[in-house]
């Protein structure tokens, strides 16, 4: 079957419209900043550190080598506390509530998915490295505050526990799960568009780091039991089991997802806000460590003041970052619509699917509507088509923001031959999908032609054309191909 040329190699307006490809010229590259912690190829130490740094295996060994040292020891400090058989009944208790805990952060995921690669180091990271930080900074700041405050008054030691947990543990737990959002934050800012992934991220690395530390108080908890003869619902293990993962479970992920938002923010801002992209994520930490402070010291007011602090005011938090979460998919949607109509214009895209690729139902529909007619290989085509312009669509917008990246132009041309390539499976299901959607109440805005620059299109092979000329045919679906020439490819400041 004859396939048509994808639309850069299709009779129409040139590329040289502006004299020149969009960011060919290196004077005219979106400027490096969020989406490179240095720059490309070169390391933080310069040298021949510099050139260990920039090999990415040797990263991931030294990252593998350092997350599997830290659970070994967690590991053999758990175990020492608890014993093997209190050790093997908290890890069977302490995994029950992650299944759910994942599935709920995988599913605030799904417009944008973060790759496995990222959500599992998440989880080990908070597993293992932070939990162990935790561990051993609580243990020596409970020593010095048990040798200062024990000393001074007849309640040290009780005040010693109370001040542990409320000042000391809040602020080493959240720092040590900080550093795995930090870490993504700055060398995996292609998969780190806002407040989902951030929210996401800091969710995944909390629901590990609640994880271990389940395992560590049930474990305690049951050998508690054993040594006093207690057993069933009245039991120390039971009592703590339904508070820390039934009524609970969200505590940790509650209190990282505040550093989550933080980041998410940041990642959202413009290249010249540096200001909120370091302050906003500060303060976020901050708000994270003071919830969990006020989570620790409710247990010191009572089973009443546990109950009425749970009740009127973790509850409500949560409820509020749940309606953040929803905001924050409802905008990405949006951004989707928004951003792909550009690509509509220059004729990659047909007029429905920017529709369709903004509704998680049409999603959905055109994926079941793929599989009822052309089997699990063409759903699988969908999903990738729909992946792939999800992608598209945040590219675009960060270099609407300045934090594209200096190789923009590569990756918006191989996520356009990649759709490319599906579109005869993908736009059919896709253009059906859109029946089901109802149409938006405001019509899709379209780019002004000097807020944004055009899509890829690499110059027409077949035909050469005076550099400086302004072009005014018309494009496919009667949208004008290219700007006039006078504008400006991409403005360094905000339109």
């Amino acid at each position: 079957m004859h396939q048509p040329p994808p639309p850069h190699q299709q009779p129409g307006p040139p590329a040289t419209a502006y004299g020149q490809q969009p960011w060919t010229d290196p004077a005219s590259a979106p400027p490096t900043g969020g989406d490179w912690p240095h720059p490309p190829g070169r390391g933080p130490w310069g040298g021949r550190l510099s050139a260990l740094w920039a090999n990415k295996s040797l990263r991931a060994t030294a990252l593998v080598v350092l997350l599997s040292l830290s659970g070994l020891v967690i590991l053999a400090l758990v175990r020492r506390q608890t014993g093997t058989e209190g050790f093997l009944v908290g890890l069977g208790l302490a995994i029950l509530p992650v299944p759910l805990l994942l599935a709920a952060f995988r599913w605030m995921d799904r417009i944008d998915p973060e790759p496995w690669r990222n959500l599992i180091f998440a989880f080990a990271w908070g597993a293992c490295a932070a939990t162990l930080v935790a561990l051993i900074a609580n243990s020596f700041a409970t020593e010095w505050l048990t040798t200062t405050v024990a000393d001074s008054s007849p309640s040290g030691q009780a005040d010693a526990d109370t001040w542990g947990a409320t000042l000391v543990a809040p602020v080493v737990e959240e720092s040590a799960k900080a550093a795995a959002v930090l870490l993504l934050f700055l060398f995996r800012r292609r998969d780190f568009n806002g407040i989902v992934d951030g929210v996401v991220i800091a969710g995944i690395t909390a629901t590990g780091f609640a994880f271990t530390e389940n395992i560590l108080y049930l474990g305690t908890a049951f050998v508690s039991d054993q040594e006093f003869g207690y057993s069933g619902i009245r039991s120390t293990t039971a009592a703590t089991f339904f508070i820390r993962a039934v009524m609970s479970p969200f505590a940790h992920p509650l209190f990282t997802a505040a550093t989550g938002i933080g980041f998410g923010i940041a990642a959202a801002a413009a290249q010249h806000q540096r200001a909120r992209r370091v302050l906003v994520p500060i303060a976020a930490l901050l708000g994270a460590m003071v919830l969990h402070g006020l989570w620790n010291g409710s247990a010191t007011f009572g089973g009443y003041g546990f109950l009425a602090v749970y009740a009127l005011f973790m509850v409500p938090v949560f409820g509020l970052l749940t309606w953040l979460v929803i905001w924050s998919r409802n905008n990405q949607l949006r951004t989707i619509r928004t951003q792909l109509t550009a690509y509509q214009a220059t004729g990659w895209l047909t007029p429905p699917e920017p529709i369709a690729l903004s509704s998680m139902r049409a999603r959905g529909i055109a994926r079941d509507l793929a599989r009822r007619t052309q089997g699990p290989a063409a759903a699988r085509v969908v999903a990738d088509y729909t992946a792939t312009a999800t992608s598209l669509a945040f590219l675009r917008h960060r270099a609407y923001r300045g934090t594209a990246g200096p190789d923009f132009t590569t990756r918006e041309s191989e996520l356009l031959d990649r759709l490319w390539k599906h579109r005869e499976t993908a736009q059919p299901a896709l253009a059906h999908a859109a029946l089901a959607v109802p149409m938006p109440r405001r019509p899709i805005p379209r780019p002004h032609p000097g807020m944004m620059p055009p899509p890829y299109w690499p110059p027409a092979p077949h035909a050469t054309y005076a550099p400086h000329t302004t072009y005014a045919q018309p494009g496919p679906y009667g949208y004008p191909a290219w700007p006039p020439a006078q504008q400006p490819p991409y403005p360094q400041g905000q339109p």
